[in-house]
């Protein structure tokens, strides 16, 4: 028998519910959950001595459970009188204190602050089938009544699935009456009815508490996705969002459940009740796989997120490929959350990853990792920048070797420098002789850094320059990993660095250890202000080096920041370089038309530009050649480099083993002119 409507609209239509409750006869029908999934949050906000006007009651067994439990000053409403009489005759008996009233919610004849307490389940959805003038209409009459028959201090407690056109509607109606807001997640409940939906729809209640309006009063939005917390809201906006995102995560998982295979990669975060901090994010990554490895799931170690293999979708494509399984879940740990074990880990993920595996995989799911240790780091310092926010220094352990990493935890925990420790001398502490650790300035953790110094190679008669005295300039210092190598390595090379942050350079003293004198000095300024200056100085280098992060990624391009290759400030750089000289650009640009609006503002300015990209870095290395150098015969031809090039290669790689106690091998082999 079909008792659903032909059409959403027929939900707001009397005729259609008298006609429904004929069909169904007695047997109940429950919108949204039962009383036992709902009754944790319904004793929350409703005592046993509220007076209670149930909307839109249908034949729910709701107000019976509730009066069992207690709740016996209930009115029960609804538009159709058949089902009106129908629960009159059944509880009349049973429940004599339970009431009920066949009566339209748009002209309700009850006076004014009669309740305490209005409960709505699905009455609500049902009238508000869409956004047209018509319906808008009545649900403004609805919710106005339901404001007038309610007390001061009195709640509206309302049972939705929280539809875009609802939730917009309906939140900022009550935020402009000035009654507090407060949206709960129904955990134990979804929008099924006797499984004819496609997929579990999360079901919400909103909680709103009549205040007197005031003048210039200040909004209360909460949301409670949990029963033991609650969490302030800034704006309607973000309330929204909030409730979208719970709704996105309820279609992914059908999604995922119902197939495999997916072309994309899907992202989510998991929370829990005790922390508005996400505990997981967790990364979706299907292709090929072993027809008897369907499912796993990869707990990646605190300290080892940033790694290429993790932090980028190509990476986690290739374990995925050399894990073997056709889907692999990619689990990143909170790097502000402290974790027991590994084991403790695998056990609250275990059957929260369940939900997104695919088509049947039901039985115990793998799960891999680099070792048994959940934490590889150990945190060396914190502390707060006023350019980039709050950061953290740490040593992470990586296959037994060391790295020191300064991380800016409010931009996606970003590694800002990157550098290998090495054993020191050993040095009696306590009475115990003790291995110290040093900073290796002779490693280059970044593959990017090697390609960057390589560029050093497009300098004109290099062998005289560096005796002479190559002049660097490093727009961008962070912990000076790049700027020590060159220091160190480069006889005679005189350095500059600009850094605008104050926090960043103490870092780099205290545990990078960036050592300053008369080959490298150190600017604390603002990269744009520094450039203007040099230029209307006339001051010249031989290399110009701008390695900066953006603080804006919304443009798809996380470095530099656009005001650096904007074409007034690269006209700056290009006339403040030597005739000889080379303007070297670190780009991590996920935007291929950002991307290209670069490269032809680059190639506007200067006479070549070349690219080069390492396969384990997103980073692309450009090497711009001024206008003042004859053509790029001197470097590439026919696709491969030239001999000239190929000398100063060499020679470059020559001058830094002569000094470096790691050997230096140049990464220009996938060069090419762009």
């Amino acid at each position: 028998m079909d008792l659903l409507p032909r059409t959403h609209h027929e939900f707001g239509n009397k005729d259609y519910w008298e006609k429904f409750f004929r069909k169904r006869g007695k047997k109940a029908f429950e919108w949204y959950g039962e009383y036992t999934q709902l009754c944790s949050i319904l004793s929350k906000y409703i005592k046993t001595s509220d007076k209670i006007l149930i909307i839109g009651c249908g034949n729910s067994e709701l107000s019976a459970d509730m009066y069992d439990v207690g709740y016996h000053n209930l009115l029960n409403m609804d538009i159709s009188s058949t089902v009106i009489q129908q629960m009159t005759e059944k509880h009349s008996s049973s429940r004599p204190e339970m009431k009920f009233v066949c009566m339209d919610i748009f002209e309700m004849d009850f006076h004014d602050g009669s309740f305490s307490v209005v409960l709505d389940k699905g009455t609500l959805d049902a009238i508000f089938t869409d956004d047209s003038p018509e319906v808008i209409l009545k649900v403004e009459k609805m919710l106005a009544e339901i404001g007038r028959v309610l007390r001061i201090g009195g709640r509206y407690v309302c049972i939705s699935l929280a539809q875009d056109h609802i939730t917009g509607k309906v939140l900022r109606h009550f935020v402009n009456e000035g009654w507090m807001v407060r949206v709960c997640r129904m955990s134990e409940v979804d929008g099924t009815d006797d499984g004819r939906k496609e997929f579990k729809l999360p079901v919400f209640v909103f909680v709103f508490t009549k205040f007197r309006k005031m003048i210039d009063s200040v909004s209360i939005l909460e949301l409670s996705l949990f029963e033991n917390r609650n969490e302030r809201v800034e704006s309607v906006e973000n309330l929204i969002s909030s409730v979208q995102e719970i709704q996105r995560y309820a279609l992914i998982r059908q999604r995922l459940q119902k197939s495999s295979g997916l072309n994309e990669q899907i992202s989510l975060e998991l929370c829990s009740s005790d922390s508005a901090l996400p505990r997981y994010t967790v990364f979706v990554v299907d292709g090929r796989g072993s027809p008897r490895k369907k499912f796993a799931v990869f707990i990646v170690p605190q300290g080892r997120e940033t790694e290429w293999l993790f932090s980028c979708e190509e990476g986690r494509k290739e374990l995925q490929r050399n894990a073997g399984f056709e889907r692999l879940l990619v689990v990143l740990l909170n790097p502000e959350i402290d974790y027991h074990c590994l084991d403790d880990v695998k056990a609250e993920l275990s059957s929260k990853v369940l939900e997104l595996a695919p088509p049947d995989v039901q039985k115990q799911t793998p799960f891999l990792s680099l070792g048994d240790s959940i934490n590889l780091r150990t945190v060396r310092d914190r502390g707060k920048s006023n350019f980039s926010g709050d950061y953290v220094v740490e040593d992470v352990d990586r296959d037994g070797d060391i790295f020191r990493r300064l991380i800016f935890t409010g931009n996606c925990n970003m590694v800002q420098s990157e550098i290998r420790l090495a054993q020191g001398d050993r040095k009696k502490r306590g009475g115990k002789k003790q291995q110290s650790m040093t900073v290796d300035h002779d490693h280059l953790s970044s593959n990017y850094y090697g390609t960057v110094i390589s560029g050093l190679a497009f300098v004109e008669n290099l062998q005289n320059v560096l005796d002479s005295g190559l002049e660097i300039l490093l727009l961008g210092l962070g912990g000076g990993p790049l700027a020590m190598f060159l220091r160190k390595n480069i006889s005679k090379a005189k350095l500059e660095a600009v850094e605008i942050d104050p926090a960043v350079i103490d870092v780099a003293k205290r545990w990078f250890n960036l050592q300053m004198d008369e080959r490298l000095a150190v600017h604390i300024a603002d990269g744009l202000e520094f450039i203007a200056e040099m230029n209307r100085l006339g001051h010249q280098k031989h290399v110009i080096i701008l390695d900066i992060d953006s603080k804006d990624v919304s443009i798809g391009m996380s470095s530099p920041p656009e005001s650096f290759v904007a074409h007034n400030v690269l006209s700056m750089l290009h006339a403040s370089l030597k005739p000889s000289g080379v303007f070297i650009l670190n780009m991590l640009c996920r935007s291929q038309q950002k991307r290209q609006e670069v490269l032809s503002t680059l190639k506007d300015v200067f006479a070549f530009v070349f690219g080069a990209k390492n396969r384990e870095d997103l980073n692309e290395t450009l090497f711009c050649i001024p206008k003042s150098r004859m053509s790029e015969t001197n470097f590439v031809q026919n696709g491969s480099k030239t001999q000239e090039l190929t000398a100063s290669i060499r020679l470059l790689e020559d001058r830094i083993n002569a000094n470096s106690k790691r050997p230096f091998a140049a990464k220009l082999d996938n060069l090419n002119l762009l």
